[in-house]
């Protein structure tokens, strides 16, 4: 037996192999959208502060249409991996594009509601469907 703990060693190929079939599906999006927000330049969601103005990037989960104080309010939940965050755009009904599992970036400072990072009518850029 060696003295070096087995996450000390130098990971195979193998070893990464075993270790992608053993890791859930889940996990394996997460990274890979952790991986993406990375090569984007953009901040992973997870390490943003209240009232930071922030660039991030990741795949909407959902999409849906939920007023507020009486105006029309379409919500998206943005995930990257890292956290979640709430998109939402202020006025809108609907967007063409902005639909479950679209990857996007948006832009725009964070605020906190209810415990949660909140986006209002960030700036945001589609991604290709054919990068996803």
């Amino acid at each position: 037996m060696s003295a070096v703990p087995r996450s000390e060693k130098p990971v195979g190929r193998f070893r990464r192999m075993l270790d992608r079939l053993s890791t859930s599906q889940e996990d394996l999006e997460s990274e890979e959208l952790r991986e993406d927000a990375e090569t984007a330049g953009c901040v992973r969601i997870g390490d943003c502060q209240d009232r930071q103005i922030v660039t991030v990037t990741g795949t909407l989960r959902t999409v849906t249409l939920r007023p507020r104080a009486g105006v029309p309010a379409l919500e998206a939940e943005l995930f990257d991996g890292s956290a979640a965050l709430d998109v939402v755009w202020l006025g809108r009904r609907s967007i063409v594009g902005i639909e479950p599992g679209r990857k996007l970036i948006a832009s725009g400072r964070i605020s906190m509601s209810r415990g949660r990072r909140v986006l209002f009518n960030p700036k945001y850029e589609l991604r290709p469907l054919g990068r996803e």
